[in-house]
């Protein structure tokens, strides 16, 4: 989609734009529940004074602020409106999604390993 503008599939952007919070709080959700417990219980008294978890939670609310901002840019431009700074909205796209995927092989590389999960 970044890769494409100004030319985008206004239709895609919808579709983006009504998936992406929503998915992203559920995910966040099965993480804060499931995911994280877990993965303290299995760390070490020494080992939970360092835990990552509250910087992981903090950055969730970061992904889904930025996520509703994104969401509101896709959906003026799947809704017909001009798109005055097509750098400006690639920019927006592929930021999100390297911080989410910075997050995820984090998760992959420090959580799942200690939690006993390889299925990734």
């Amino acid at each position: 989609m970044a890769d494409a503008l100004p030319n985008v599939d206004r239709l895609q952007c919808l579709g983006v734009a009504n998936t992406i919070v929503p998915l992203l709080r559920e995910i966040h959700r099965y993480e804060e529940t499931v995911v994280f417990p877990a993965y303290e219980a299995a760390l070490t008294l020494a080992e939970s004074k360092l835990a990552c978890t509250n910087r992981l939670r903090a950055e969730h609310l970061e992904d889904e602020c930025y996520a509703d901002e994104l969401t509101e840019a896709l959906l003026a431009i799947g809704h017909g409106d001009r798109i005055d700074n097509a750098e400006a909205v690639g920019f927006m796209l592929r930021g999100f999604f390297e911080s989410v995927r910075r997050h995820i092989a984090f998760e992959r590389e420090h959580i799942l390993p200690r939690i006993g999960f390889s299925g990734l």
